[in-house]
């Protein structure tokens, strides 16, 4: 392998070499890697930069003991936060990539390039996403809130509801001097110089895709439908710009389905007929949506199963339609009782892991769309500070969960041995696939 040797005044590296075919493309319904057939069982570690970061927060010795332990596990595929804005907010990310409107904390890159450097050690893809719809990361409200001096309204505060914040979100698309913002940033951090590994972000195969946002929407309810234009237009614009950018690297929206496109299959379609839109997305949550309630377990799991098979094969047909791969990004259940203990069984979630990994597993081996997935979330070896008074604070661990969650509530855990089996097992099968005809 050839190395170059590159010196610059702040950091020494060896540049490596890289074949184009240690990228992820796509052909068809089916990403290849190397020549053959991709499929993953893959996780969301959304703080990962933060905890590869010199700052409050950052841990690099158990960033390497959990990205050990899930290389152990076989999971090798992570999708990752690689944005997050302003100091406002109670229950967002800290410290922020972007704390206040165009400066950035160098830290927190750093703790990218470190997480990207030891992912590219142990043969791991990242998909990372560059904004968020939601309120957890800053995102596009927080743009809007910087831009137009109005509040966010937070739906987490008494005053606010969540009707009110989606679409203060979604005043983002149709917002130039937002966009404006974004990508400058965008720009910045595709053309940013790993300063681990001296690879430039743009020319680096452990990065699978960049991803749009985490779950944009167009807004909810009546706002939402006459906003179905603009959000097109930002998903084909921002898709076009990063393209423009970087022409190694596979680009996804990021959305959650039906759920994410007011129910609406021909937004969907046309979001993910674009052309720099490689594969489609979308997630699945049956406590969020009301399907499954864990203090009633045994009465409602039943048609919780069916109702989440029912949107898996929906989303199936669709991908088999506009022939592109398809991937479960996001899903979870609560451990038993909606206990946050991690002391606590896992008896439907292993059984709802289970269920979904087969459901896959079964649609990729039968050539159908359905190849990836990445469940949410892996909390490692985090804990929640108490799991009777589950809200995350600045200076807690990483769990997983979103700071706007009840921390616990979907993450797993290191000790969660029954669960770890079933990754392990159905991570292997995905594997194996890739050896087939």
């Amino acid at each position: 392998m050839v190395r170059y040797l590159m010196i610059t005044l702040f950091f020494c590296v060896t540049l490596v070499a890289q074949p184009q075919n240690n990228f992820v493309s796509v052909k068809g319904n089916r990403f290849y890697l190397k020549g053959k057939p991709y499929y993953f069982l893959g996780t969301n570690l959304w703080y990962g930069a933060n905890l590869g970061a010199l700052a409050e927060g950052g841990n690099r010795q158990r960033l390497q003991q959990e990205l050990d332990h899930l290389q152990a596990l076989g999971i090798t595929n992570l999708r990752i936060l690689g944005a997050s804005e302003g100091l406002t907010q109670h229950n967002t990310v800290w410290p922020p990539i972007q704390p206040e409107i165009g400066k950035y904390d160098e830290r927190i890159l750093q703790g990218l390039d470190f997480l990207l450097a030891e992912m590219a050690r142990r043969d791991m893809k990242a998909v990372i996403y560059l904004n968020n719809f939601w309120v957890w990361s800053g995102g596009m409200s927080q743009y809007v809130s910087w831009l137009t001096g109005e509040e966010i309204p937070n739906p987490f505060k008494p005053q606010y509801s969540w009707h009110q914040f989606m679409n203060f979100s979604a005043r983002f698309y149709s917002h130039q001097q937002a966009n404006q913002y974004f990508y400058q940033y965008v720009k910045r951090l595709i053309q940013r110089r790993n300063s681990i590994n001296g690879r430039l972000y743009s020319e680096d195969p452990t990065i699978m895709a960049w991803q749009l946002a985490n779950e944009p929407r167009p807004g909810q309810g009546k706002e939402a439908i006459p906003n179905f234009p603009v959000f097109l237009k930002w998903i084909k614009e921002t898709s076009d710009f990063i393209r423009s950018l970087d022409g190694n690297h596979l680009i996804s929206t990021g959305n959650e389905g039906m759920y994410g496109s007011e129910f609406s299959d021909t937004l969907y379609l046309k979001m993910h007929q674009f052309k720099n839109i490689d594969y489609m997305t979308f997630h699945l949550w049956v406590l969020n949506w009301r399907w499954y309630d864990p203090q009633k377990a045994e009465e409602t799991f039943p048609e919780a199963l069916k109702k989440a098979r029912a949107y898996m094969e929906q989303h199936a047909a669709f991908a088999q339609e506009v022939d592109k791969p398809l991937v479960l990004e996001e899903f979870g259940i609560p451990r038993d009782g909606h206990s946050y203990s991690p002391q606590t069984p896992t008896t439907y979630r292993d059984r709802y892991f289970a269920q979904v990994f087969d459901w896959i597993y079964k649609n990729a081996r039968q050539g159908g769309p359905l190849v990836g997935s990445n469940f949410w979330a892996w909390g490692g070896e985090g804990r929640p500070r108490d799991p009777q008074q589950p809200e995350w604070q600045r200076g807690d661990d990483f769990t997983g969960d979103p700071p706007q969650e009840p921390q616990g509530r979907n993450s797993v855990f290191s000790c969660d041995s029954t669960t770890l089996k079933i990754l392990q097992d159905f991570a292997l099968k995905m594997k194996e696939l890739q050896a087939q005809p």
